[in-house]
């Protein structure tokens, strides 16, 4: 007679958002990076090379970011308004998906 163990609770990975601060699961993020060669790009994946920094899927909070210019503090270079607005639009259309999942 054997007895089931039971499974052991995932852990779930944490990381912070550079606009709130606050800690968030991984998956409630979008992650931003830099490469060696000063390009800023979203990383949906959350793999691509360079130095990364999480912002959650909070369209206020990327609203919030291009007013503070959040982005350019974190990387040390001008980072284009191009960028903070598709950045936007990301988040808005991912908190969107999620509400109808």
């Amino acid at each position: 007679m054997t007895t089931k163990q039971p499974q052991p609770k995932r852990k779930i990975p944490m990381r912070k958002c550079i606009v709130s601060q606050a800690m968030y699961p991984k998956k409630e993020l979008v992650r931003v990076v830099k490469t060696k060669e000063n390009e800023i790009f979203l990383d949906p994946t959350g793999r691509q090379n360079g130095r990364g920094a999480y912002i959650a899927l909070e369209p206020e909070l990327a609203l919030q970011a291009k007013k503070k210019r959040t982005f350019d503090k974190a990387f040390g270079m001008q980072v284009s308004d191009e960028f903070y607005d598709e950045l936007y639009r990301y988040v808005d259309h991912q908190k969107a998906r999620k509400e109808l999942l």
